[in-house]
């Protein structure tokens, strides 16, 4: 089976797919895929947009991006477009992937049993600390960072996934990014500077908890409906969240990414 590095099939963006559409493609192959396992073999647009949570006006035109349209009366082949946006998101080929940072999230990651099942092999784990060094983590035996270079040079690596303290995140993604990575999954909550042509997706679970907050704090604080207006002032408004810039010239990702379920 081809590897990341040696074989990469026409982009998205070579292909000229909006980012937008690409980031609603791994939705719509999740509903996909729900569908082939229950034996479904077609759905209709409207039925595959609400279990993927858009408008079928949306995904009908994400699919046109595709060349796939569905048939009127019938709708969509669910094998076909799985098949379709899989080779589209290049999970027709296997992608070895290195995590660094065999903290609790790390090791986390590492147990994760949803990336084989989406083209992703875990194909080593690192870590500073030497007294992890040897031991299997979801029978993967860590490494020392020292060898992060040798790694990703003998397993074709193109895709890292940084979960290390803040303060290491820099330094770990900077040599990753010397030994050939090109993409680069942060858990890190700290943004990270990168060059040209360099893809960063950040998640960082702070942020979704503090917009959740946010949203429970509006929710307390709205009025029954059908209660009188008071002259009580309105509580002070919460203190502002500072957002921190991109920075570098590389598109870290400031849109938070999120694993999938």
């Amino acid at each position: 089976m081809a590897t990341g590095r040696n074989h990469r099939p026409a982009t998205s963006r070579s292909r000229g797919i909006p980012e937008a559409t690409v980031a609603r493609l791994p939705l719509y192959l999740r509903a996909l895929t729900a569908l082939s396992e229950r034996s479904v073999p077609t759905v209709s647009s409207e039925e595959l947009a609400s279990a993927a949570g858009v408008n079928s006006a949306k995904l009908r035109k994400d699919f046109s991006y595709l060349g796939s349209y569905g048939t009127r009366g019938v709708g969509y082949d669910v094998e076909y477009l799985v098949y379709q946006i899989s080779r589209e998101l290049g999970l027709t080929q296997d992608w070895p992937v290195v995590i660094v940072g065999i903290g609790n999230l790390g090791a986390a990651l590492a147990n994760y049993g949803g990336f084989a099942s989406r083209g992703f092999r875990v194909a080593a784990l690192i870590d500073a600390d030497p007294t992890l060094s040897g031991k299997p983590v979801a029978g993967i035996p860590v490494q020392h960072t020292d060898e992060l270079e040798k790694i990703i040079s003998d397993n074709g690596v193109s895709i890292g996934v940084i979960a290390t303290p803040a303060g290491a995140a820099q330094q770990v993604c900077d040599r990753l990014v010397g030994a050939g990575v090109t993409s680069i999954l942060n858990f890190a909550p700290t943004v990270l500077s990168v060059p040209e042509g360099v893809d960063v997706r950040k998640v960082d679970l702070s942020i979704e908890l503090q917009i959740l907050a946010f949203h429970e704090q509006r929710k307390a604080g709205e009025e029954p409906a059908g209660e009188p207006e008071t002259d009580t002032a309105p509580p002070a408004a919460p203190p502002a969240v500072a957002v921190q810039k991109r920075t570098g010239s590389g598109p870290d990702g400031d849109v938070p990414a999120v694993m999938p379920a």
